[in-house]
């Protein structure tokens, strides 16, 4: 982990050690560029690391090009990005480091043992054995007036002087891990063109009783249908699981729609979804159910018995209608199969899986190359202007970008064209 004081380097500076900036070195590497990565943290892909703890999700089985339509506005950019590393690629490189993979019952792609951390560690291994150097705890500060990267290091700062860069920063999200988006500042100054960070695959704020939050907050809801209107109004539906918050809602159900919700709020001021708590049942058959003699029963026992909705999806009802609510039971019966819910605003960036907005892709080459920079600067992963739901695309697109940026600064360096 050496200190570099000021100094200029002979080949690329990889800024950023998460998976796009250490494919950007690989690649920059194995064509014969000498490669040195800058981590502000203390190690390389703590994200990485985290985002894998639950079993790490490193890209999806679905075929292309519905593949590529899951990143909405840049499925054409990103499309391309994936034809020259796409999820079977990225299947074939981490096997490459002793790591097989598996499709499970959703399509995501798992590691057979579904850690991180032996992929990680053999990668890192691999790349200082081909000779990349890794620079840890320097902060990026952007340039100074001559053109040096400035670093804050633990030793004062730093400048260097690099040839080419790739800029791998991460977006806005999770900022403990580093993703902070402080790069906006420096590199707005610069005049390049950046679509503000927003939070994406968040959760969203409804407003709930407190008396439902002291009961429900962190239960999950199972097995539940989501609609809502797409930006053209026409009727979506999507299946699956969510989870009752404190301050809303969330879980990957929502997080699948989070880009439209997003979108809905910041036209409407208000985003409306309505869950189906009962998919497994008719209308009609509900409403002849709950309209049943309650024999003696409490209005929520007579609703879980003749529902077969579980203690949260009852509460929801109670919340949404009151307990007056509950005399009619067609007014009962359309409530469970279509709750309303109306979301109010995103939870902060901070607290999101990802980030939306970045640098826009309008502002570099098809090669992730700046255009109103000086020559010889690159930009890779969530950084740039893309989204995506989680189900292993985000990981997917990070890689593919890191492995263009990574090539193309190689090829300027070589003396070739870099886009």
């Amino acid at each position: 982990m050496p200190y570099l004081p000021d100094t200029a380097l002979p080949g690329l500076a990889v800024i950023g050690g998460g998976p796009a900036g250490l494919m950007a070195a690989q690649v920059a590497r194995s064509l014969g560029v000498q490669v040195d990565v800058f981590e502000a943290k203390g190690s390389v892909g703590r994200k990485f690391l985290i985002a894998g703890k639950g079993g790490l999700n490193l890209t999806h089985g679905e075929p292309r090009p519905a593949f590529d339509r899951r990143f909405g506005a840049r499925s054409d950019a990103v499309g391309q990005w994936l034809d020259r590393f796409d999820a079977d690629a990225l299947r074939e490189w981490a096997r490459g480091f002793g790591v097989d993979t598996y499709i499970g019952s959703s399509g995501r792609v798992f590691p057979m043992d579904r850690k991180a951390a032996p992929l990680l560690r053999g990668w890192v291994r691999r790349l200082r054995e081909d000779g990349v150097r890794f620079h840890v705890q320097h902060r990026c500060l952007g340039w100074s007036e001559d053109g040096a990267l400035r670093f804050e290091t633990p030793h004062g700062e730093t400048r260097i002087r690099a040839r080419a860069s790739v800029l791998a920063l991460g977006g806005g999200s999770w900022p403990e891990l580093g993703s902070d988006g402080a790069w906006t500042d420096w590199l707005g100054e610069r005049g390049i063109d950046i679509a503000p960070l927003q939070p994406s695959n968040c959760g969203f704020d409804i407003g709930w009783s407190a008396h439902f939050v002291a009961r429900h907050a962190g239960a999950p809801l199972k097995a539940v249908i989501a609609h809502w209107r797409d930006e053209r109004g026409q009727a979506q539906a999507l299946q699956g699981e969510c989870v009752v918050s404190a301050d809303g809602i969330e879980g990957s159900l929502i997080y699948a729609l989070s880009a439209t919700l997003r979108e809905a709020i910041a036209t409407l001021g208000h985003a409306d979804l309505q869950l189906d708590l009962a998919p497994g049942r008719e209308l009609d058959r509900l409403q002849r159910d709950f309209a049943q003699p309650r024999r003696g029963r409490s209005v929520g026992e007579h609703l879980r018995r003749q529902t077969g909705l579980d203690a949260v999806k009852t509460a929801l009802v109670f919340e949404v209608l009151g307990k007056d609510g509950l005399n009619d039971p067609a007014v009962v019966a359309r409530t469970i199969k279509r709750l309303p819910l109306r979301l109010l605003r995103a939870r902060p960036i901070a607290e999101a899986i990802s980030s939306a907005g970045g640098v826009r892709l309008e502002a570099m080459t098809a090669d992730l190359e700046l255009r109103s920079s000086p020559r010889g600067v690159f930009c890779a992963g969530e950084m740039l202007d893309w989204e995506a739901p989680t189900g292993g695309y985000l990981l997917t697109a990070c890689f593919a970008s890191g492995l263009i940026a990574g090539q193309a600064a190689a090829r300027h360096l070589l003396g070739g064209s870099g886009g």
